[in-house]
């Protein structure tokens, strides 16, 4: 995966060393959120999570901080239906936002969770990023896009990870990630660099959480 592509911002050594001290550090689950009275104090920076169902928001929060079991990962897609908060050396708020589209559960549920979603990100003032997760193998799809322009409105930055990078084989990766970066040129909201993660070889990882750390000041 050396010829892996990235557009990445570079992180000297210090900056990656530190980040790695703070994801393996203290990294605790708070609670899971299903209504916006039951937010934590915005009382730190903040990032969130989003992805569609099944793209590997879990997996990836678990391999940022080293426990497999931090975030429950589901192969049931919608079965996160809640803002799950996690608090990263008391420095920063991680939230994993419900999986978006295929979600296998009541029309008025998936409703009423995808509003509280809209109004999270629309209202939430320490949100410094959103990372937007999309699949390596497939590139943009239509949810993806949804979850963009909602970005694009609430005015909130974010930034495309493009998770299980490791799975296309050949040259399929290099022109994914061409199809995103063509797809992201002209959303006001979107960060200009992508990150190409896997959770199952780290690959990307240190640069992702020193683009996280940073973040956090």
């Amino acid at each position: 995966m050396t010829d892996m592509p990235t557009d990445a911002p570079m992180f000297d050594e210090e900056a990656v060393e530190a980040a790695r001290k703070l994801f393996a550090g203290p990294c605790d689950f708070v609670k899971g959120v299903v209504a916006l009275g039951g937010l934590p104090p915005a009382d730190r920076p903040e990032v969130c999570f989003a992805g569609r169902s099944n793209v590997g928001k879990s997996s990836l929060i678990n391999a940022l901080t080293g426990r497999k079991g931090l975030a429950r990962a589901s192969n049931t897609p919608g079965r996160t239906q809640e803002l799950n908060f996690f608090d990263l050396g008391g420095r920063l708020w991680m939230v994993d936002l419900p999986g978006y589209g295929f979600a296998e559960a009541p029309k008025a549920k998936v409703a009423a969770w995808q509003a509280l979603l809209k109004d999270y990100l629309a209202g939430r003032p320490t949100l410094r990023r959103a990372f937007v997760l999309v699949d390596g193998r497939h590139g943009l799809k239509p949810p993806d896009l949804e979850i963009m322009a909602l970005l694009d409105g609430a005015a909130v930055a974010y930034q495309v990870v493009l998770t299980k990078a490791d799975k296309p084989r050949g040259g399929a990766i290099v022109a994914t990630a061409e199809g995103v970066r063509a797809g992201l040129a002209k959303r006001p909201a979107a960060h200009p660099h992508i990150h190409l993660t896997s959770s199952e070889t780290g690959h990307g990882l240190p640069e992702l959480r020193a683009e996280i750390a940073a973040l956090a000041g």
